[in-house]
This record gives structure tokens, sequence and C-alpha cells, in this order.
């Protein structure tokens, strides 16, 4: 009988540990630290949230989010921010929520501003991107993460961000042979689909709404200025950014929203846990060399 019972005991256990795929489906508590990157002058400094399964030993993919906002607004505690960070945690993942120099402040982001101060904030955005990753691969005795599986996700102007990263701006702060793991892109877009390349290209996940009325879903103005305004700037959006991956044959993950604004940047955040999960797991953790279209309607 006692034999019996234990037999019935490890095949629980193994019937347990198989519906539970670490970065999957499985369920970590979590705890939240927060640090301060990189220091602006002597009264000015950056911070990250950083967010872990508690009490964790193991270096773990880190999964890093950049808030959007115009670059002049929004914030990297939000509690979409937090909720999606701690939900991503559980799974599995060291997550990094990350604050950034918001240059248009006081200028705005329309059709009047110049389109070198918006390539500028998509530049000074990518360079602390990069100092927080910098930051974290250096103490790793405190974050701990596999510098080979660095992913980093955005929302509207963050996801301008990291795609502008991942994809045209030139680093200098990463080492040279950094390379991502994969980006995911909420409603962005970039200024040069020419960047993307065989040998530039990385999984890419997109969420973008197809009516989109500030950052295009295909290609298009910026805002959709016009071209004699000073802001007119061509930007590629993720169905461009899409059928680029497509043509050369690399991963992509394209999930579209049938007649969704630009209100729909967000939204995947809490809406979407599992299409991004189902990414991370099979396109960068188990490079699964998918091209993946979904469309929804409203």
């Amino acid at each position: 009988m006692n034999k019996y019972i234990f037999t019935l005991f490890i095949l629980f256990l193994t019937l347990q540990s198989e519906a539970q795929t670490e970065y999957l489906d499985s369920l970590y508590a979590v705890e939240k630290s927060t640090h301060t990157y990189l220091k602006l002058g002597k009264k000015d400094s950056l911070q990250l949230d950083f967010y872990k399964p508690v009490g964790d030993q193991k270096k773990r993919p880190l999964l890093l989010y950049v808030h959007g906002g115009g670059f002049s607004g929004g914030q990297r505690d939000d509690e979409n921010t937090i909720q999606f960070s701690y939900k991503m945690a559980e799974k599995g993942y060291a997550v990094a929520s990350i604050s950034y120099q918001l240059i248009m402040k006081k200028i705005g982001f329309g059709c009047d501003t110049k389109t070198k101060e918006k390539i500028k904030a998509f530049d000074t955005a990518a360079e602390d991107i990069s100092e927080a990753i910098k930051f974290i691969l250096k103490n790793d005795d405190i974050f701990n993460v596999d510098e080979e599986k660095v992913v980093i996700s955005g929302t509207s102007a963050g996801a301008e961000a990291v795609l502008h990263l991942a994809y045209v701006h030139e680093n200098i702060i990463l080492p040279r042979k950094f390379k991502f793991a994969g980006v995911i892109g909420m409603a962005g877009a970039i200024i040069n689909i020419n960047n993307v390349t065989s040998e530039t290209a990385i999984p890419t996940q997109l969420f973008h709404g197809t009516n989109d009325n500030l950052v295009p879903y295909y290609i298009a103005a910026h805002h959709y200025c016009s071209p004699n305004d000073k802001g007119y700037m061509m930007l590629y959006g993720s169905r461009a950014i899409a059928d680029r991956l497509k043509g050369l044959g690399k991963t992509y993950y394209l999930f579209s929203i049938n007649g969704g604004t630009h209100s729909w940047s967000g939204i995947p955040m809490s809406r979407c846990i599992m299409e991004v999960t189902d990414f991370l797991y099979n396109d960068v953790l188990n490079n699964a060399k998918r091209q993946t279209e979904r469309t929804i309607g409203l």
C-alpha cells in the first residue's frame, strides 16, 4: 500500500512538472527592487524597477520595457506596467522597466517639431536603454541575467525607441558583439526600413492597430504630417517591418487589430500576455523560426 501511494505521489509530481513549463506557464512569487542606473549631472538621475522570482539564483532571460508618452511624458511604474512586469516575472523572466530622458517635454512631438529633434529623441532614448542594459549586465551579482537572452520591448514612443535601437541606432555603449535576442514593439515604427537586413534581423513581435492615427500601421508620415511641415518624417510601421522580415525569411510575429487606433498601444500588455509569452518562449528562447500573423477585430 505504501509503495502504491509513493508511486502515485511520484506520478503526481511528474504531471505537475509537465503541466508547469518554465517561461511559458510557470508561476513564481516575484520580488521588486529599484535601482539608479544613470546619473545626469548633480541632481538628476534615471531609475529602473527590476522584477524577478523571489530568492532566485538562476540566470534569467531579461525583458526590458520602455513606456510610451511621446518622449515627453509617461512613467516606468504606472499600473499597467507594474501588472505586466509582475505577470512576466511570474513566468520566470527577469523584467526591467526603465525611466529615460523625456527631452520633448517642452517641445512637443507634433508636425511643428523639427524632424531632427524627433530623431534626437529616438537616439537619446536608445542611448538610455543601452545604458540601462549596460548597468544590468555590469552588476551581475545583483541582477544575474543571461546576456545572450536580452529582449527589449515598448509601447508607442517606447516601441519607436526599442525598434530604433534594434534596427537603426548605431550602438556605441553596449559591447560591439552584443546582439539583442528579440524586440517587441506595440504601435511602433522605424525611420529606415533598409536597415532591416539578414544580418540585423532578430525575432520581432509587433502589435498595431490598422487605423493608428499617430504611428502608421504601414508606411506614412509620422502623425500624418504634410510634406511642408517641419516635422514631416516618413515612418515604416509594423506591417512594413513584418513584410520586410517575411521577405528575408526571418522570424516575426505580427498581431494586427483591425480598425484599432493608437489607443491600442498599451492594451496588449494586459490582453495579450499569452501572445507575448508564446513569442518569447518559442521564437526567442527556442528559436522556432516562425512567421506568425494574427488579426483580430474590434
